[in-house]
């Protein structure tokens, strides 16, 4: 009977109709879950996954918070830590490569700098250019400001200093970037002075930035970690709602509709993933899109007191999963395996 079987089964991948998804699912890696944990707080969270054409290795740049360290009061556990890097050749298996070097103007960053929620992408000169979230300093309530800066890169390791930007308020934070159709770039951000409502802001040439106010179809509901990215001849925006993602769709980077139906709400099954999921970044490769994301494990609801001095409550873990799409609405079946292998670039 295996004798049978086998042809059958070797036909059945190579025809031509076969999903992407099924076909890969023979030879990609699974990635496991988690799909990374930070070794040094266990703190990793708002992941942004990028091509570093240099190391020629796929690179994770994210939040970390010190959610490993006892004794901290309030909500100093979410401040005090630099951006973490891991590295990957194909987006399955990930290791700790330590963190980006940052220097910022003490009139900017403080004596203690606490970095948030980077976006990374590269100007058509190869530059790399970092919009980062800070704090400047390390605080015990969320009752502080904190802005977005703009940094420049030629390895994606060593960042220099460019400016700190002029935005709707003094709280602002979760910077997501894309080119616009017609040439310039939009920056979507959470203005937190309006209800953490989505504002955006419009540069020529990724260093002068113009504010243009709220997201017209997002910013209406409140959220934060705005993720852009173009696929399927749409563009689609990601939003962290703390009970999953909201997901919007434009033709034109200006005008939003709200998807019916939201993503990663309902918690999964797997190790570090039964709760919803947060702060999304997205790689698209060919035809396949992967939703990287983070979780809080030790949570059983979407917001759990901040205070409180306990590792599985703090501790958070990030994850991926193939994006689909039909019709023109997204979906992710967080609880099915997920074969991945990121081409280089």
């Amino acid at each position: 009977m295996k004798s049978l079987l086998l042809p059958v089964l070797l036909a059945l991948l190579a025809a031509p109709g076969l999903s992407p998804a099924f076909a890969a699912a023979s030879t990609d890696p699974i990635a496991p879950k988690p799909l990374y944990r930070d070794p040094v707080h266990d703190g990793a969270a708002d992941p942004v996954i990028v091509w570093n054409p240099t190391a020629q290795r796929w690179w994770m740049f994210y939040t970390n918070r010190r959610a490993n360290v006892a004794g901290l009061s309030g909500v100093a556990w979410v401040h005090g830590c630099h951006i973490g890097i891991a590295e990957s050749v194909d987006g399955a298996a990930w290791s700790y490569l330590g963190t980006a070097d940052i220097e910022l103007p003490p009139e900017i960053g403080g004596t203690e700098p606490t970095h948030w929620a980077p976006d990374v992408i590269t100007g058509p000169d190869g530059v790399h250019h970092m919009y980062l979230t800070v704090v400047p300093g390390i605080f015990e309530t969320w009752q502080h400001p904190r802005r977005i800066v703009h940094l420049t890169s030629a390895d994606l390791r060593k960042w220099t200093y460019v400016s700190a930007l002029t935005l709707a308020s003094d709280r602002v934070i979760d910077a997501g970037v894309h080119a616009l159709p017609g040439g310039g770039w939009r920056m979507w951000y959470n203005n937190e002075r309006d209800r953490k409502s989505i504002y955006y802001a419009d540069s020529p040439d990724l260093s002068t930035w113009t504010n243009r106010g709220k997201a017209a179809g997002v910013g209406e509901r409140p959220g934060e970690g705005p993720y852009v990215f173009r696929w399927k001849n749409s563009y689609w925006m990601l939003v962290d709602l703390w009970k999953g993602l909201g997901v919007y769709r434009s033709d034109d980077l200006t005008a939003w509709t709200a998807q019916t139906g939201d993503l990663l709400g309902v918690p999964g099954t797997g190790a570090d993933d039964g709760v919803n999921g947060g702060h999304p970044g997205v790689v698209v490769a060919g035809d396949r899109a992967y939703l990287f994301y983070f979780t809080h494990p030790g949570r059983s609801g979407t917001i759990s007191p901040d205070d409180q001095d306990n590792l599985e409550l703090r501790r958070s873990s990030i994850q991926v999963v193939e994006l689909m799409e039909q019709d023109g609405v997204l979906t992710a079946d967080r609880n099915a395996p997920t074969p991945i292998a990121l081409p280089p670039r």
